[in-house]
């Protein structure tokens, strides 16, 4: 029986990594044991005092019932006590957070809280793809703008600020950046916030890497006057080992929290009351925790500094986060080229820079979510099968 798909998925094609993971199943069912180097799914625990409040909490009679739609009230007052303590950023707990189950949930609801057909959001290249699939579902129309090593991976907002930008509602951006790791400046999120009050523009800052291999995580919230334009996503997913948990938050004021739960809340029923309660509990954790992972993902990050200049590639060193982003030499097309090569050769896959954009064409992206030992092995299957 052939049913025609909704019209909103035209031109929505399926999840690049969804598809390069069967690819990879099926080179690995053919023997060819092949290492993964391009995902960001953290591959350490999370602490164990999260795993036990969640063990005992699961444990209890009275906590598999349904939640309420706005998130716990212990959650949102972590939440609350961690923006204040590492971002320096006041949030009240009953109407400027709300709970997601998981960021990129934020990300759709955010986008279908505002946009209709016609109207419009500023999305960067290179960028999270995501951004761009949420505003084409949501039925509006992505409008990219260029970032450039030249430019620190930062938007021209000079140059954006002569375009035509009445039909621009939201603009999407993401610091520490991905994919190109880098920070942002305190003047760069000051004259974004002036830019969006001129030009009436929601920004939705995308902030799960700040804890990463940095010592000054910022909240775009931090700003003065930023709660009047600004929606900030956050996630436990990077910063406390939690891929898999589906726990993040929104913080924005009273007025957006609202607007945004009027869809939400048509979606989803709550999370697991015990997830959010061990989500707390991570949330409390102090700066050891976090020096703690950081101390394996620059080991693993001084392996993927030699892997890259194993294959000629350029690199900052302050990048931050937990990939790598390299430029790839001249003899390769683009990095898909550099990524296939790498992958049918050597048996090692790494992410081409052009799944995050056109601008990401001359890139490559590693991520640091394997072992030293990961690391090491990939680096002697390209030695022996790729360099001479």
């Amino acid at each position: 029986m052939q049913i025609k798909t909704a019209t909103r998925l035209e031109g929505i094609g399926e999840y690049y990594f969804s598809q390069k993971l069967r690819e990879i199943d099926t080179l690995n069912k053919e023997g060819k044991d092949i290492l993964n180097l391009g995902i960001g799914s953290p591959d350490l625990p999370p602490h164990p005092d999260v795993i036990r409040v969640l063990q005992e909490t699961a444990a209890q009679p009275n906590v598999h019932a349904y939640q309420s739609y706005k998130g716990s009230a212990v959650l949102r007052k972590a939440v609350s006590n961690s923006y204040k303590q590492w971002y320096s950023v006041e949030l009240d707990p009953e109407t400027e957070i709300l709970p997601l189950i998981g960021s990129k949930e934020g990300i759709m609801h955010i986008c279908m809280t505002y946009l209709d057909a016609g109207d419009q959001a500023l999305i960067p290249n290179p960028g999270y793809p995501t951004y761009s699939s949420a505003v084409k579902l949501a039925g509006g129309t992505p409008v990219t703008y260029n970032l450039s090593a030249e430019h620190n991976w930062q938007p021209d907002l000079a140059a954006l600020a002569t375009t035509d930008l009445s039909k621009v509602k939201l603009m999407w951006v993401n610091y520490p950046h991905m994919p190109t790791g880098q920070l942002p400046s305190v003047t760069f999120f000051e004259e974004l916030i002036a830019f969006a009050k001129k030009h009436n523009i929601l920004i939705c800052h995308d902030n799960p890497y700040s804890f990463i291999l940095n010592e000054t995580p910022v909240s775009l919230l931090s700003v003065p006057g930023a709660k009047e334009v600004v929606l900030e996503l956050n996630s436990l997913s990077k910063s406390s080992n939690m891929a898999g948990w589906r726990v993040g938050m929104l913080a924005a004021s009273k007025e957006r929290i609202d607007e945004v739960l009027r869809f939400k809340s048509n979606m989803d029923s709550g999370m697991f009351l015990p997830v959010q309660l061990a989500a707390a509990k991570a949330l409390e954790l102090g700066k050891d925790w976090y020096d703690s992972v950081n101390a394996v993902y620059a080991q693993r990050r001084e392996k993927v500094f030699e892997l890259l200049n194993l294959l000629n590639c350029r690199f900052s060193t302050q990048q931050v986060g937990m990939f790598v982003w390299a430029k790839i030499p001249d003899t390769y097309a683009d990095g898909f080229a550099l990524s296939d090569e790498v992958l049918y050769k050597a048996s090692v896959f790494i992410t081409p820079g052009g799944i995050f954009g056109d601008a990401g064409k001359g890139y490559i992206r590693v991520s640091l979510c394997g072992s030293v030992e990961k690391f090491e092995e990939a680096i002697h299957r390209i030695k022996s099968r790729l360099t001479k």
